[in-house]
């Protein structure tokens, strides 16, 4: 069953962020399982982060073994959040205009 995965954490900026994503290359190598992913920042220095997985143990996996070291390398700190069944989803076309180049 797909999940919804919604974490959010504090202390963990958008240049960590990006070394994160380029230490783990999710973008090249997809890990198994991950359908979305999106990760926003606000004003307040909290980061929150949406994902959607084909399964909890998929997203499980991704986190213990590839997350969680990565992380811990860069000293930052792994958001807490909660893993929920899936309902509905739903991707419009004018999400190719969001992603970071």
């Amino acid at each position: 069953m797909a999940v919804l995965c919604i974490l959010s954490g504090e202390g963990f900026t958008k240049e960590q962020y990006e070394e994160i994503k380029k230490e783990v290359d999710w973008e090249h190598t997809k890990p198994k399982g991950e359908i979305f992913h999106a990760i926003g920042f606000g004003n307040s220095g909290n980061y929150h982060v949406v994902d959607i997985w084909e399964s909890e143990q998929d997203f499980n996996n991704f986190i213990t073994n590839k997350i969680k070291p990565a992380y811990d390398k860069i000293n930052a700190p792994v958001p807490k959040g909660e893993v929920i069944p899936l309902h509905n989803a739903n991707a419009f076309q004018a999400l190719d205009s969001y992603r970071v180049k």
